[in-house]
């Protein structure tokens, strides 16, 4: 066990490491899917490079560096063993027709300092090493003053030897064109390959956004399966699964309307033959009951149909809030009212007064002092309704949304007794794609918050 232990603590920060990496991943498919494509590519070039520069280019460097020393090897032989003209003519004829290099001999002295070392040494590592290992003696190299010649002084008994060669006669110089042709290449591929993959990845956003538009009641318009087979059977099996809930809310809203309007009738009837009563305090309980029965039974069918039948549309938030705020002074009540953000949202208007509606409803039956405050930025609409009421429990603070649940002590969270309307709010704010939530308030009482996605 202790050796289970230190090893899982050695590898504990491999997993770390591994966490921080999936954290830097990008997130969306088509980022995702570059990657998939770009990773191989990468790793193939640099392999490629890699085995080109350290096999083909080193060699051919190498060999050319070789030739270069050779030559020069030769031109040190002849003045060194041979009889020459004065001021080493027939030597620089001699080297510039047969070698294809400047020579000249310099008087006797000090080599100049070594020359910084390039950023990338093979030509000057190499041409050093065949120096080294061909002529030996004492030599200066310049392999970065002049783009196109290299200048190399070899130390001489009477004298130093300046050679200015072509950097061609020493270094592979056209073999940028290989790299060139291959970077080049993988950028076109790559072009096509991010083409290809944006043509396939349009048909999977175009499904995300039309289910995500179905979600907040939004009209899906234009939407027709596209692209490979699974995403196209992913498509049709939305579309089917669009009709199928579309055709279930218009079933229901037909039975509800049916049933409406035979309670309604029968309703209607009661109320006409209390008329023909003589008025007592028996006829007016029952005008009582049938007044709460009429109201019960618009908050039963209002929370079976929801907010089927309403289009949804652009908004003025600051006009609908201020509203709804007023509507509520109207009662006697006070409510302070804040707004900031972007002040146009697309939502179910009539849908989104009844849902804020019930919350500030309840919440100034309960309370003295209400706050709404309202916050629409980067696409989400936060609505924050503060009391300074009774409160509710923490364990009720889920319960209240069930359907006819009603509480039993400080506080009743529905207006009308049938225990529907904080139902009826969330189930309003899930239509629009959000939720609410319920929380304890700085002022003392409840705090529900309104999320809705814009």
């Amino acid at each position: 066990m202790r050796r289970l232990r230190r090893r899982l603590k050695r590898i504990r920060p491999l997993f770390g490491l591994s966490d921080q990496l999936m954290r830097r991943m990008p997130k969306g498919l088509f980022a995702r899917s570059i990657l998939i494509v770009v990773t191989p590519i990468v790793i193939l070039q640099a392999i490629v490079a890699y085995v080109f520069m350290e096999r083909h280019w080193a060699l051919v460097t190498e060999r050319l560096s070789a030739a270069l020393v050779s030559d020069i090897a030769a031109i040190i032989a002849v003045i060194e063993r041979y009889p020459h003209e004065p001021n080493f003519q027939d030597v620089t004829r001699l080297s510039a027709d047969t070698f294809g290099l400047t020579v000249s001999i310099l008087p006797a002295g000090p080599l100049p300092p070594p020359a910084p070392k390039p950023f990338f040494s093979l030509l000057d590592r190499t041409l050093s090493e065949k120096i080294t290992t061909q002529i030996r003696r004492p030599f200066w190299i310049d392999t970065v003053g002049n783009s196109d010649l290299v200048e190399i002084r070899i130390k001489l008994d009477d004298g130093t030897l300046r050679v200015f060669a072509p950097r061609r006669r020493a270094y592979a110089s056209n073999s940028h064109i290989f790299l060139v042709w291959m970077v080049g290449s993988a950028l076109i591929l790559l072009a096509i390959a991010l083409l290809f993959l944006r043509n396939q990845i349009r048909p999977i956003v175009a499904l995300a956004n039309a289910a995500d538009s179905f979600g907040k009641g939004r009209p899906v318009d234009n939407f027709r399966p596209r692209g490979a087979r699974e995403v196209r059977q992913a498509s049709q099996a939305f579309l089917d699964m669009r009709e199928r809930i579309e055709r279930q809310i218009e079933q229901r809203t037909t039975m509800l309307s049916g049933v409406s309007h035979d309670l309604r009738t029968i309703l209607t009837r009661f109320r006409l033959e209390l008329e023909l009563l003589p008025d007592s305090e028996e006829t007016r309980a029952m005008r009582t009951d049938i007044a709460e029965m009429s109201l019960m039974l618009e908050d039963y069918l209002a929370f079976a149909r929801g907010d089927t039948g309403e289009e949804t549309e652009e908004v003025d938030l600051p006009s609908l809030l201020e509203a709804l705020a007023e509507n509520t002074r109207r009662n006697g009540d006070e409510v302070l009212l804040s707004f900031s953000g972007e002040p146009e949202i697309r939502v179910r208007p009539t849908a989104l007064m009844r849902c804020l509606s019930n919350l500030l409803t309840n919440a100034a039956k309960y309370a003295d002092r209400v706050e709404m405050r309202a916050v629409h930025h980067s696409g989400i609409l936060e609505i924050t309704i503060d009391d300074d009421g009774p409160g509710i429990r923490d364990e009720d603070k889920e319960a209240v949304f069930r359907p006819f649940y009603r509480l039993d002590d400080a506080r009743n969270v529905d207006v009308a007794g049938t225990g529907l309307g904080l139902a009826i709010a969330r189930d309003i704010a899930r239509s629009h794609g959000g939720d609410i939530a319920l929380a304890d308030s700085p002022l003392g009482g409840l705090r529900a918050i309104v999320t809705i996605p814009a």
